[in-house]
């Protein structure tokens, strides 16, 4: 069984400021290291369970946060951004049995996390079917794709809530909730004990009842993304197949998920 798993950082335990998730920051590295042990927890939980191959896609910002000298021996990891559609699910294909989502969060407009965001801070809003779409659900439907189920998701209670609407059986490790401008987060000791356990215990399920995990694509997809800037629209609305509908807004549709990622990589 072969897993892939993609790491963020802004739903680590304990973040509540961007300085704490930035390459080169001072306050950075504590939270590095705190990334790199939750990845390493899924890991280890995911080999107990019988998993035997991994790929780690780093894939947050520089995607060269994660210390790969402090992961298991057994795992692949892509550092670096591989400039394809896929962006925080590059290296994933038909092959892998299962993804799990590590240090994810909420979406932009909403108020789940200090850190709310969808792939950047220039847009106020992306839907995809009306779903306030987050990261999560753009990378479980690019999982969906290859026929690859989404078992873990862990990081602030938003994104775990959201996890549990799109399919009740993915397992969920919330490790912290946002509260206005902060947010209250597990011990890191305690994050990291929950999130092998509950790895080894979503990656068992998946292994006996890989059904129950599926996420059926839509039929078709309808997009569309409310920017902060008026000019990122106007840009925008360049691409083929986009309407600009408002001063900040446009509108993309596709019966196709993979020209959904396309746009996605041209326009947000």
């Amino acid at each position: 069984m072969n897993l892939f798993i993609s790491s963020d950082i802004e739903g680590t335990c304990g973040i509540a400021h961007w300085a704490e998730t930035e390459l080169g920051k001072p306050d950075y590295e504590p939270f590095r290291r705190q990334m790199t042990r939750e990845v390493a927890a899924a890991c280890e939980g995911a080999f107990a369970a019988g998993c035997e191959d991994l790929l780690i896609k780093d894939a947050h910002d520089s995607a060269r946060n994660l210390i790969p000298a402090e992961l298991p021996e057994r795992v692949s990891i892509f550092r670096g951004w591989g400039s394809d559609i896929h962006s925080m699910m590059s290296g994933i294909d038909a092959s892998f049995a299962g993804a799990i989502f590590t240090g994810y969060h909420s979406s932009s407009n909403t108020d789940a996390s200090p850190l709310c965001h969808t792939m950047n801070l220039d847009n106020v809003s992306i839907r995809i079917n009306g779903i306030q779409a987050s990261e999560l659900v753009i990378n479980t439907f690019a999982a969906a794709l290859y026929d690859v189920p989404v078992l873990l998701v862990t990081g602030d209670l938003g994104v775990c809530e959201q996890a549990k609407r799109l399919c009740p059986a993915i397992y969920t490790v919330p490790v912290s909730r946002g509260c206005g401008n902060g947010s209250i987060s597990i011990h890191p000791a305690e994050a990291v004990k929950r999130i092998r356990e509950k790895a080894e215990m979503a990656v068992a399920d998946g292994i006996a009842h890989p059904e129950k995990f599926a996420v059926a694509l839509p039929n078709n997809f309808d997009v569309e993304v409310e920017f902060v800037k008026h000019n990122r629209a106007r840009r925008a609305s360049f691409y083929p197949g986009v309407k600009q509908i408002g001063p900040r807004t446009v509108r993309f549709s596709s019966d196709a998920y993979y020209d959904v990622l396309r746009f996605f990589m041209f326009c947000l």
